[in-house]
């Protein structure tokens, strides 16, 4: 069953920039994993510090894959990024 999952991202004072760039990156990543359907990074307009991650997934199990292969190191690395945890949900079509 195809899902969408909506990722909200805030950004430490000062690092917008550094997190949409950090976010953008994921993109190939992302669209290359098996069962991605589409990724798309947003940025809030009221509000520059926060970004959505529009993913499409074929599974939500997909989904989970990808985020197990994804290097932790590099992550960790980015967590000086954000001002509070990522959060994410899963949602039917």
């Amino acid at each position: 069953m195809e899902v969408t999952r909506i990722n909200e991202f805030q950004a430490s004072e000062g690092k917008s920039g550094d997190l949409h760039d950090f976010l953008k990156s994921l993109l190939p990543y992302i669209n290359s994993s098996q069962g991605c359907i589409s990724c798309e990074v947003l940025q809030n307009n009221d509000d520059s510090s926060i970004f959505a991650v529009i993913e499409k997934w074929e599974s939500i199990e997909d989904h989970k894959k990808s985020i197990e292969g994804f290097p932790a190191e590099d992550m960790q690395s980015a967590m000086s990024l954000f001002s509070s945890p990522p959060k994410g949900t899963y949602y039917k079509t």
